[in-house]
């Protein structure tokens, strides 16, 4: 349960992120509201997560499926341009969380 926890923490904080764009500075009163719901709910699951998750395990997945989806949500939805080198970094990030979860000794209890 503590995984799924973390993946509703991932998502509400790629929420949160999206509508920090859109709320302009937070002059935007939806999207400001979007943002401060949404952080809320992140770092709620998110402290539920790290119960269970080690808290660096949990802030490594939290982190860099952040930046991956943050970023292809800029890139289909607000036309933001990912280069080779945007895009590699990308496979890193990804890769390291995966070589985290699969291959190192911290694990969940």
């Amino acid at each position: 349960m503590s995984w799924m926890y973390l993946m509703v923490a991932i998502v509400a904080e790629v929420v949160g992120t999206t509508a920090l764009k859109a709320s302009d500075g937070f002059t935007r009163l939806g999207p400001t509201l979007m943002v401060i719901v949404g952080y809320a709910v992140a770092f709620y699951f998110l402290s539920l997560a790290i119960r269970v998750i080690p808290v660096g395990l949990a802030y490594a997945a939290w982190a860099g499926l952040g930046i991956v989806l943050i970023s292809l949500i800029g890139w289909l939805a607000m036309g933001q341009r990912l280069d080779f080198p945007a895009i590699a970094g990308m496979l890193l990030i990804v890769a390291g969380v995966l070589v985290i979860n699969l291959f190192s000794n911290t694990s969940a209890h």
